[in-house]
């Protein structure tokens, strides 16, 4: 049973593969579907990237992953409506300022820094998961951690030296050891490395059909948008 975990990061995705719950390897790549297309007969793919937008409102997956982290709330990014990515040909300016603009203009707030940064990869996410060539499913690592965790949500920050630890500790009790060398695919943060192998985690849980959702019960309009763990 192999399956994927995909985070991104500042030069493209890095991936982590397991095999059976157990770790097989580390990869990065500039494009998504490189990535994809690298790890042969995956049966799931766990991304943490929004895949699927709402008309109006707030993802509920958004809101309920929110709870579920706790103090770690801050780490699930609330994701705008459809209409505020809606100059999806040009994605706006670069400063996103436009973007922001548009934003407030709608719903009365800003676009947060944070939240504009992700549009290319989200744009490319989305785009791979329409072709219906990847088993991609949406996962959140925070959200991933916390149900390793006997779902308690973490206290320390990833990037913290305890934060590390404790998210490697449990990577490793779930059977997910993750290796000193990771080749090329080492370029990668830390937390990087620790969010793929998080989602990978999620992914064998899905293939293995023993995943819940966030949330259990979506609100009309939101049926295939919900966050794995």
């Amino acid at each position: 049973m192999r399956v994927l975990g995909v985070d991104a990061y500042t030069k493209g995705w890095i991936g982590v593969e397991l095999d059976h719950g157990t770790f097989v390897g580390a990869y990065i790549e500039h494009h998504l579907t490189t990535l994809l297309s690298a790890v042969n007969d995956l049966q799931a793919v766990g991304i943490d990237m929004p895949l699927g937008l709402v008309e109006t409102g707030r993802r509920q997956a958004d809101i309920d992953a929110r709870a579920f982290v706790g103090p770690r709330w801050h780490s699930v990014f609330l994701m705008e409506p459809q209409a505020v990515w809606k100059q999806e040909d040009t994605w706006y300016d670069d400063s996103g300022e436009q973007a922001n603009q548009r934003c407030k203009q709608l719903f009365g707030h800003g676009l947060p820094r944070q939240t504009w940064g992700l549009r290319v990869k989200l744009r490319e996410a989305n785009e791979c998961l329409a072709t219906g060539k990847y088993p991609l499913h949406e996962v959140h690592p925070e959200v991933s951690f916390a149900a390793m965790n006997g779902h308690q949500p973490l206290k320390h920050s990833k990037i913290s030296w305890t934060g590390h630890i404790t998210r490697r500790a449990l990577l490793a009790e779930h059977g997910i050891e993750l290796p000193d060398q990771l080749g090329t695919a080492g370029k990668a943060s830390l937390d990087d490395v620790l969010d793929a192998a998080a989602a990978a985690w999620s992914a064998h849980r899905i293939a293995a059909g023993h995943a819940s959702r966030l949330p259990t019960e979506p609100p009309p309009g939101q049926e295939r948008i919900s966050i794995q763990y």
